[in-house]
């Protein structure tokens, strides 16, 4: 575990899969309650690990090993037209990037996007406590990159931001702007600004193969994944 030797990790239950219905899945969690969780947070990052809440995982599944690691080597990034077409359509947009926060106007476009995503969910209804379990660590070093049309939150982009590189926590948009293709957009910004501020990389989690969720992430390249503890080029078809 390098970096991780001093802190315990922990094996949950088995639980459902958040990707497959028809699986178990179960994750190594570092200590939430280390104290120097934030000083290994970027660490862990390259090791695989992911940031949900205060909750540092990955996936540890004895049956299955689909949830595959992945970041972008920001310097070698080239868009490809598609992802340029995207840009442009955005360029009204303005980029800030802020605390992470809760307040109404964000919590309203978190619960649009979420009724609009998961209408028959729980999660069509968050409450406020969730959005900030969900989205705001107490000890992260998370940022709001957030896009505005004429003044009007349209997107955020939720983004932990280490010495050396972002990790894409989690996104919501306006339904009203689908078109738009805000996700790709939010990443795109992300990459841009991971390469202003001279952080080589920006990790975007998992990609499984198969799954339509992930399947937008293998057009961002060159892509790394991680494999036996080093990070080599991506390869979709390699196992």
């Amino acid at each position: 575990m390098g970096a991780l030797t001093d802190i315990r990790v922990y094996l949950t239950q088995a639980h459902a899969c958040g990707y497959w219905a028809d699986r178990q899945a179960r994750d190594l969690v570092l200590d939430p309650q280390e104290p120097a969780l934030a000083a290994v947070y970027e660490p862990a990052l390259a090791l695989g690990f992911r940031r949900s809440g205060r909750h540092v995982y990955r996936p540890h599944c004895s049956s299955c090993s689909a949830c595959l690691p992945i970041r972008l080597p920001v310097a070698r990034f080239q868009p490809d037209r598609t992802q340029r077409r995207i840009a442009k359509r955005n360029a009204d947009l303005v980029m800030t990037v802020g605390p992470a926060r809760r307040s109404d106007e964000l919590f309203d476009l978190y619960a649009r996007y979420l009724g609009a995503r998961h209408p028959d969910s729980p999660m069509a209804e968050p409450t406020h406590e969730e959005f900030e379990q969900f989205l705001i660590g107490d000890w992260s070093p998370t940022r709001f990159f957030e896009w505005r049309l004429d003044g009007r939150l349209v997107a955020v982009a939720v983004t932990d931001v280490t010495a050396n590189a972002l990790s894409a926590v989690y996104t919501f948009f306006d339904p009203a702007h689908e078109h738009r293709s805000l996700g790709t957009q939010a990443i795109l910004g992300q990459i841009a600004w991971a390469a202003a501020t001279a952080r080589p990389h920006l990790y975007l989690g998992f990609w499984l193969k198969g799954h339509p969720k992930m399947d937008y992430k293998r057009r961002f390249q060159p892509l790394e994944r991680l494999w036996n503890g080093h990070w080599i080029a991506f390869d979709e078809d390699r196992e």
